[in-house]
């Protein structure tokens, strides 16, 4: 590890996948990449190799993605909250490392995130940028970077819009970034089946 981040790493890695499986009967988060590695577990090692502490949400039912993140080095919650959305999801990890001086926020379905993005989004944070975001070709992509004076809107989330109206209300530290991977989630067997 080059860089190490003061800030908490964040998974979340609460959701339920459903056009990936209408039937609910596997986690997409578990589905293999070409290599073999399980989703969430590249993903989670890929934020571990800048942010040493991560906590990964998942739902309750969620024992075997528990242990695969276990496995990977991330602290693991059970967000009971979570069939109510992302917002809820990320407020039960902020509530879980309310003593965080930041967070640096990745979602489980990006496996493809180069680390050198994860490196840049942190450095921004870890200087004091407000919220940071990388940004490829125009897009805003994940993860992203929150300070400490976010934490009580953070911690006031709820539903499935996550913290998109902070986005909207604060200004934003744009990191220009050559990694599609900020882009690139898995919703959808074919989705896998492309990388």
């Amino acid at each position: 590890m080059a860089y190490a981040s003061l800030a908490t790493g964040v998974l979340l890695a609460a959701g339920y996948g459903s056009r990936f499986d209408p039937e609910g009967v596997h986690n997409k988060l578990l589905a293999r990449l070409p290599d073999g590695t399980p989703i969430a577990y590249e993903s989670a090692h890929r934020l571990l190799l800048v942010v040493p502490h991560v906590i990964a949400v998942v739902r309750p039912g969620s024992e075997m993605l528990a242990r695969a993140l276990n496995d990977a080095g991330c602290h693991v919650i059970f967000s009971a909250h979570a069939e109510r959305g992302m917002g809820a999801t990320l407020a039960a990890a902020i509530e879980a490392s309310e003593d965080s001086d930041g967070w640096i926020v990745a979602l489980a379905d990006m496996p493809r995130v180069a680390a050198s993005t994860i490196e840049a989004v942190a450095r921004a944070a870890d200087t004091g940028a407000s919220i940071v975001a990388p940004y490829y070709r125009g897009q805003r992509g994940h993860p992203v970077g929150f300070g400490v004076e976010h934490r009580d809107a953070l911690l006031a989330l709820d539903g499935d819009t996550g913290a998109r109206a902070l986005f909207a209300t604060h200004a934003v530290t744009h990191i220009d970034v050559d990694d599609p991977g900020v882009l690139s989630d898995i919703d959808t067997p074919e989705d896998l089946r492309s990388l």
